[in-house]
């Protein structure tokens, strides 16, 4: 289904229905600050504020105000709101159906005009309740639309409360009251509905669920990933299941039922999701065909959802169980009573949700049933679970005591009132114990009544109360029942969302999947299901992998057989965009044996919905490479049980039988300081004089006062040497960090120091992964953290080996095995198998060969702290002008490229030899996963042609030139010593002498201005750094290349080019090459750029500000001014009206210059003069926000 404009419609509606509902609210005096108009009854009238209603509606307002106190007032209006929205979408699908008796449209008109056809034909509808003569008064008064169409709206609603009591309340309930006015207008949450969402898309009742998704969206996203409320659980937790997923899941257990005890069934050619069972070795055969019934009677089926949302999956089981009675021979006039009052249930916490779920079902029985409205014996097993915390146990057990004298029965009603006092947030997970489900009967007798006349009032108000028990009893005995096929959805919420009283009851009831409610609802699913019982379900995928759900899976495996799974993987459901949410369905036998091989599917590489739903449909027909048998036993080969249901039997006996890396290496999680903003830096921040990059151990580190040390974070896909950006205030052997409590004062802030393994050489690895492993050496200095986790080994050639194995292909094969999420843990290193004889001079030659070309290309670029010039200027590459150096360096860099891709594959090559699985993997290397930065594929992305990956490196390339000639002109580099030249602070120790070549600016502020008003900007220092570092004869050419690369415009010089760079890009290019913590910050004036100039961070002083206010602002100031006077008499001068206007437009921008850079100066001046002084160990977050507005981009620095 396009839901676009569902999506677009229902989020706004549910603005709109909450903001008419409030209105109508205030119009009876009941307000959002908590406080109620007081009403007066005078006779027949009830007299709120300055208005004047009857006293029927005085009344009525009296039962909102009691429900305003009893639930707030935003619940109370919520709730209200999504009432009536409900009621408008259930009458919009009737009117469409033409299921509403009158047979006339409510909501629009099949003629297309604006008036409602009821209200055209107000006179000739028959409703019950309805006034006529009122009707007919209102109709004949010609103004009265309004008025009338409410009439009509309100009885149309009571006269569907038979049929739907669950969503249409009785006649004068006081709802009515809060029924939005103008409902005629144009613009009214009703017109908009009818005109934004084509009809075409009622067709199916399947966007029932869709409208109530995005109706939600929007409190789904306020509260998605924090500790969640009870009441906004719902908003939390659900998601609509595509269509497909849901035939799959119904089919493969209600269909798989029938077709097993029917295998010549036509009901087969139905199911377009049905998977044929999986041939079985013949002692597992024998097994599940001694426990298939011989015979199924329809009448006795059942089938729960337990979350069932607004009912997707009870429609599809509808429409199957339909397909088993129409096969048996039953009348189909007969057989939506019997689905509905035999076959169907199901149970969610979210009164609007059940609400829409009774009205799909009951939509889908009524296309069977034209009687179905009017039938007395309708009865339906769906409903939104009932709390008991707001009952008065008193008046409970005075009506009791009235009917039955018997304490027992009182006891187990308090025994119910007890369990469901927090229904509304345990839900379907409540379990009633044995000995009390035996006496839900009894209970239930009781509550059965004659209706009592309103003379006998102490009666009456006893049978209200037992009124109450009756949903308790219903839900009780659905949840103690058992039922042959149990299917769901079920919510999502990891244990740090969940309120603390829920936590706590899933910490008790369900020890073994406590970690998130989709695995907590596998675990009661299967307590739901009969013997041989089905059940489907689609959750996330994590439940198959992680340690976290191992007894989980353990319980599965041991007690239960996986009849199917499609492994759906990421992007499974549109409505949920990127790649965390990774998903699978499957399908549950309630009964052991550890043989069975189960059908399985290997969706994950599809990249969208319809390509899933697509591959799952030719697997299912052609068992193609995506379709895998696998078995328990299988699974509990391998550590910790993985539902690894993919790799083949070689893998699986390297898996068993191979030594494990956790026996020579020791895997740790790193460090969590608690407060990486105090504690972690990247490493261009600080003074270079406060970092040691290669300190060897504990001792001398606390020895030498530094306080900045390495600090491997893992970062992106990357092989063998990199990513080293960060590091960690550990002064004084990390005192601070140690000592340093939370701030609840219980505990160290700080956690996992592992202080046995700091600074000493490790492998490392993101914990969060691209989907592909990649391992690097960390030489000695590093301290670790959380998501760069290390390896330590005590043998140098193993650690080697190790690094050498982890990153072939093989290795990454069998980590998706151990773990296929996002994460790659402790654990799974731990648990990857290793062959001694891979620990051999040829293999670490390769892989020492392989650090030493990734860590030239990871030197190669300057936001490396071993960075020494830029490749351009190497020996060898260094040529007489650019483009021809150019060149060479890309041909080198391609060499580096074949280079590292023809050693890997030699890798892979000795890899798969040594485990014997020349037939399982390839040796090949994709040049993408060339991991260099050189490599253009890595870098940019695959996907691209040869010339757009030429392009994106020449633009690059013009770009890190520039970057590096302004590192040359602030001092840091030099073309005359390779490194780092200057990266203290203060300007301390700024030595000039270092900089004959090509000079260091005097105070490291450089003018980037958009026109040419200093001597020394950007622009002229960058064309004097070029014309010094080539031969000046081709300082055109060199120009023009450079240029030719930032994106010319037509006819416009080099000089200019370059200059528009600088002036409007450089700052944007240098804040993401330095990652938001910019190392030359822009000073700006503003919008019309009447001064901007860069300062170099770690040469700025107090005399910085006073000394651009003097040398720069203040003569620019006197520039602009005579430049204006110049344009006046050039002005008055020319001879055409054309010339004075183009003369004039130039005095307009200077004008405006002049006015931003007085401003500018008032403030320069002010800032100036407080002698502002950086801590550079703050960082340079902090050190920016002191600056007030002379800075750019401020917030995208400071946040």
């Amino acid at each position: 289904m396009d839901t676009t404009q569902i999506k677009a419609y229902a989020p706004q509606a549910r603005k709109d229905f909450i903001n008419a509902v409030t209105q109508r609210a205030a119009r009876f005096g009941i307000h959002g600050d908590g406080n109620f108009d007081p009403v007066e009854f005078k006779g027949d009238t009830a007299i709120i504020g300055s208005q004047v209603f009857t006293k029927k509606g005085g009344e009525l307002r009296e039962r909102l105000v009691a429900k305003v106190k009893q639930t707030g007032f935003e619940m109370f209006i919520r709730s209200s709101a999504y009432t009536w929205f409900n009621r408008f979408v259930a009458i919009r699908y009737m009117e469409l159906h033409d299921f509403l008796h009158h047979g006339f449209r409510v909501l629009s008109n099949p003629n297309g005009s604006d008036i409602p056809e009821i209200l055209e034909h107000a006179t000739e509808v028959d409703l019950p309740g309805l006034d006529r003569e009122k009707v007919l008064e209102l109709r004949l008064a010609g103004d009265k639309d309004n008025e009338l169409y409410r009439m009509l709206v309100i009885a149309q609603c009571n006269a569907l409360h038979k049929a739907m009591p669950f969503l249409f309340d009785r006649i004068d309930n006081e709802a009515e009251l809060l029924l939005p006015d103008n409902l005629l207008h144009t613009n009214s949450p009703v017109k908009r509905m009818v005109s934004q969402i084509d009809e075409t898309l009622w067709d199916d009742v399947e966007i029932i669920g869709w409208i109530y998704q995005f109706y939600i969206s929007e409190k789904k996203d306020e509260v998605i990933g924090k500790v969640v409320k009870s009441e906004d659980i719902p908003a939390a937790t659900q998601w609509f299941t595509p269509n497909w997923i849901v035939k799959y899941m119904v089919q493969n257990t209600l269909g798989r039922m029938w077709m097993a005890t029917y295998p010549e069934s036509s009901l087969k050619s139905k199911m377009e999701y049905y998977i044929e069972p999986a041939e079985q070795e013949p002692e597992v055969q024998a097994e599940i065909d001694a426990t298939t019934p011989k015979e199924l009677n329809p009448e006795e089926l059942t089938f729960l959802d337990p979350a069932c949302g607004s009912g997707h999956i009870l429609v599809e089981a509808y429409d199957i169980f339909k397909e088993i009675y129409l096969e048996r021979g039953y009348r189909t006039s007969d057989i939506p009573r019997l689905i509905l009052s035999k076959n169907i249930y199901g149970l969610d916490i979210d009164d609007r949700a059940a609400q829409l779920a009774c009205f799909a079902v009951l939509m889908r029985a009524r296309m069977d049933d034209r009687r179905l409205f009017s039938r007395d014996d309708l009865a339906l097993n769906i409903m939104s679970i009932f709390e008991t915390k707001g009952l008065d146990k008193e008046k409970l057990l005075d009506a009791v005591s009235k009917r039955d004298g018997d304490k027992s029965v009182w006891d187990c009603i308090n025994e119910l009132v007890k369990i469901f006092a927090q229904a509304k947030t345990f839900g379907s997970l409540i379990s009633i114990p044995g000995d009390l489900a035996k006496k839900l009967d009894v209970i239930k007798s009781i509550l059965k009544f004659e209706r009592i006349g309103n003379d006998d009032i102490f009666n009456y108000i006893a049978d209200s109360e037992l009124h109450k028990l009756k949903p308790i009893v219903k839900q009780a005995q659905i949840l103690t029942k058992r039922y042959d096929c149990v299917v769901a959805n079920p919510p999502y919420m990891g244990n740090k969302g969940m309120p603390i009283y829920l936590k706590d009851y899933v910490k008790c009831t369900y020890p073994s999947s406590k970690t998130d409610l989709f695995a907590i609802f596998i675990e009661r699913n299967l307590n739901f299901a009969k013997k041989q019982a089905l059940v489907g379900m689609v959750t996330m995928q994590s439940w198959m992998f992680l340690s976290s759900f191992k007894k989980l899976r353990e319980k599965i495996l041991d007690n239960c057989i996986i009849d199917s799974l499609a492994h759906l993987g990421a992007r499974a459901f549109d409505s949920i965009s990127g790649e965390v949410v990774s998903t699978t369905t499957f399908v549950l036998k309630n009964m052991q044996n550890k043989h069975f091989g189960g059908n399985y599917y290997r969706l994950v590489d599809g990249k969208s919905e319809a390509e899933k739903k697509s591959s799952l449909l030719k697997a299912i027909t052609q068992k193609c490479e995506l379709y895998y048998n696998a078995t328990a036993n299988g699974f509990n080969k391998i550590h910790s049980s993985p539902i690894a249901y993919w790799i083949n039997d070689k893998t699986l006996e390297i898996l068993e039988t191979s030594k494990k890396l956790g026996e020579i290496a020791d895997a740790r999680m790193g460090l969590a300081t608690g407060n990486n903003a105090k504690y972690v830096r990247l490493w261009f921040e600080p003074s270079i004089n406060n970092i040691d990059f290669k300190n060897p151990d504990r001792k001398t580190a606390k020895m030498s006062s530094i306080r900045w040390f390495p600090y491997c974070k893992g970062g992106p896909y990357r092989k063998w040497y990199g990513n080293n950006e960060y590091i960690v205030d550990w002064f004084n052997d990390g005192a601070e960090l140690q000592n340093t409590l939370h701030p609840s004062g219980k505990r160290v802030w700080a956690h996992n120091f592992n202080l046995d393994y700091i600074f000493k050489d490790s492998l490392t690895w993101s914990d969060i992964t691209s989907g592909i492993l990649s391992v690097r050496y960390n030489p000695v200095g590093f301290l670790f953290d959380g998501s760069g986790t290390c390896a330590f080994f005590k043998n140098e050639n193993e650690k080697l080996a190790t690094l050498g194995l982890l990153n072939t292909s093989f290795a990454n094969e069998l980590s998706k095995v151990l773990n296929p999420t996002m994460h790659f843990q402790t654990g799974d290193f731990c648990n990857m198998p290793f062959k001694d004889s891979i620990v051999k001079s040829s293999f670490i030659s390769k892989v020492e060969d392989l650090i030493v070309i990734a860590k030239k290309d990871w030197d190669s670029f300057e936001t490396s702290w071993e960075f020494q010039r830029l490749p351009l200027f190497s020996t060898g590459h260094h040529l007489r002008t650019i483009p021809i150096s150019y060149k060479s360096v890309c041909e080198q860099e391609k060499r580096m490229t074949l280079q590292m891709q023809k050693i890997e594959e030699d890798m892979n090559s000795i890899f798969i030899k040594e485990y014997n699985l020349q037939n399982e993997f390839c040796p090949k290397i994709p040049i993408h996963e060339v991991t260099l930065n050189c490599n253009p594929v890595y870098r940019y992305g695959n996907g691209k042609s040869e010339e757009e990956y030429k392009n994106l490196q020449c633009i690059d390339f013009a770009k890190e030139l520039i970057s590096y000639a302004t590192g040359c002109m602030m001092g840091r580099f030099s073309l005359d010593n390779p490194g780092l030249i200057y990266a203290q602070s203060d300007n301390i120790g700024f030595n000039p002498s270092k900089y004959k070549t090509f000079s260091a600016d005097d105070d490291g502020i450089i003018p980037i201005m958009d026109m040419d008003w200093f001597e020394d900007d950007a622009t002229k220092r960058f064309i004097e750094f070029i014309k010094t570092a080539w031969p000046g004869e081709h300082l055109d050419e060199n120009l023009k290349f450079i240029a030719d690369s930032l994106n010319p415009k037509t006819n416009e010089s080099p000089k200019d080019t370059i200059r528009r760079y600088l002036s409007t890009t450089f700052f944007k290019d240098h804040m993401k090459m330095y990652k938001k913590r910019p190392i030359y910050w822009l000073f700006s004036s503003g919008k019309q750029k009447a001064f901007e100039c860069l300062v170099y961070l770690h040469r700025y002083n107090e005399s910085t500000l006073s000394r651009m206010r003097s040398n720069y602002v203040t003569p620019l100031q006197g520039n602009i001014s005579a430049r204006i006077e110049f344009l006046e008499h050039e002005k008055d001068a020319a001879s055409t009206p054309s010339a004075q206007k183009k003369i004039q437009k130039q005095i307009d921008v200077l004008k405006k210059k002049q006015m931003e850079l007085k401003t500018f100066d008032d403030e320069l001046r002010h800032y100036a003069d407080m002698k502002i002084s950086l801590d550079l160990d703050d960082g340079v977050k902090v050190n920016y926000g002191k600056f007030g507005n002379l800075l750019a981009e401020k917030k995208a620095i400071t946040g």
